[in-house]
């Protein structure tokens, strides 16, 4: 992906999120990150039950159409600004990235897969990080984690990108669920910002919140 410096919205950005009250956020209890760690390992556990009978049918059906892995594992920057590998089903054709250069997802991406585009479509293609977020990789609610090619491109506008790597990343975001997938810089830009505000306001009950409209966003066949 060839990427040019979007430099209105560089500034934009650089001005909203180095305001002073991105460094000033209260940080959650000990108990309220308790709260949410138990909540975390709970719902994802139920989680993987509930879902285990669509799990298997879109594992058919991706083997089904090109015979090729149904999971889909991929190396992402996560808390404290570690590496991890993320599960997702896959999408995309197998040699999606033959070339090796990491390349965002476009809306009417050619490499999208028929039962791929659906998934995408309705973010069934997520429910393997339901693992992750068992295993203390990710949480219900964060910042969703990047590859550490475009981390690097992020942080080369803005380097406040990093205050992100106090929070684990998230299965659902505030900036997924208004500012839908990031298929270009400018996107990712306005997700940084978003997440940087949700660093600053995240509470137990804004998780809740996020979970629930997310959720009622899926169940209702909203594309975001």
């Amino acid at each position: 992906m060839k990427y040019e410096k979007p430099e209105a919205v560089t500034r934009t950005a650089r001005i909203e999120i180095t305001n002073d009250n991105y460094y000033s956020h209260e940080e959650m209890s000990s108990f309220a990150c308790g709260i949410k760690r138990f909540f975390d390992l709970v719902g994802g556990l139920l989680g993987l039950l509930v879902s285990s009978p669509a799990f298997l049918v879109i594992y058919l059906l991706i083997k089904r159409e090109d015979g090729g892995p149904a999971i889909f594992k991929q190396e992402r920057i996560g808390y404290h600004g570690k590496p991890f590998i993320l599960y997702k089903f896959r999408s995309m054709t197998v040699l999606a990235e033959k070339d090796g250069i990491p390349e965002l997802c476009q809306k009417e991406d050619k490499r999208l897969t028929k039962i791929g585009r659906f998934l995408r479509e309705h973010h069934l293609d997520e429910l393997p990080q339901l693992w992750n977020v068992v295993k203390g990789e990710m949480s219900f609610v964060g910042p969703r984690p990047e590859r550490r090619f475009f981390v690097d491109k992020i942080k080369a506008i803005n380097p406040n990108y990093e205050l992100l790597y106090q929070l684990r990343p998230g299965l659902f975001s505030p900036a997924t669920l208004y500012n839908g997938y990031t298929d270009t810089m400018d996107k990712m830009l306005e997700r940084l910002r978003m997440d940087l505000e949700y660093l600053n306001n995240r509470s137990l009950w804004l998780d809740l919140k996020i979970i629930y409209l997310t959720v009622m966003s899926i169940l209702i066949g909203k594309k975001f």
